[in-house]
């Protein structure tokens, strides 16, 4: 029986190819959760300092610029309801309010029932 290899020796070469498969196997999961990880990673950051626009595909602005949008429209909007304020409180008498108080004095003496 010299042609033939004993049953140990295949066994043992058997378990060798298995244990560098699993081997294998696990780093290959590794190696696929670090790529997706890294690409979301990639994302965030792309997300986070904006995309130039290129033929077919718009830019995208990062988060600082839009933060800047926002604060230009919350600035426009404090001017807005600066506005609105100054027609609720009496001043000169060029408010709604002063204009309302107007009304209500000259039309006081109809609410009396007699």
């Amino acid at each position: 029986m010299t042609g033939i290899p004993a049953l140990d020796t295949v066994a043992l070469w058997a378990g060798i190819i298995a244990a560098i498969g699993g081997a294998l196997a696990v780093l290959f999961r590794w190696g696929r959760n670090l790529r997706r990880g890294l690409r979301r990673v990639g994302q965030v950051l792309t997300d986070w300092t904006g995309e130039p626009g290129r033929p077919g595909v718009p830019a995208r602005p990062g988060v600082m610029e839009s933060l800047e949008d926002v604060r230009d429209r919350l600035g426009a909007l404090d001017d807005r309801v600066a506005a609105i304020e100054h027609e609720l409180h009496p001043n000169s008498g060029s408010s709604l309010r002063d204009a309302v108080d107007r009304v209500d004095r000259r039309t006081s003496h109809l609410d009396k029932n007699p």
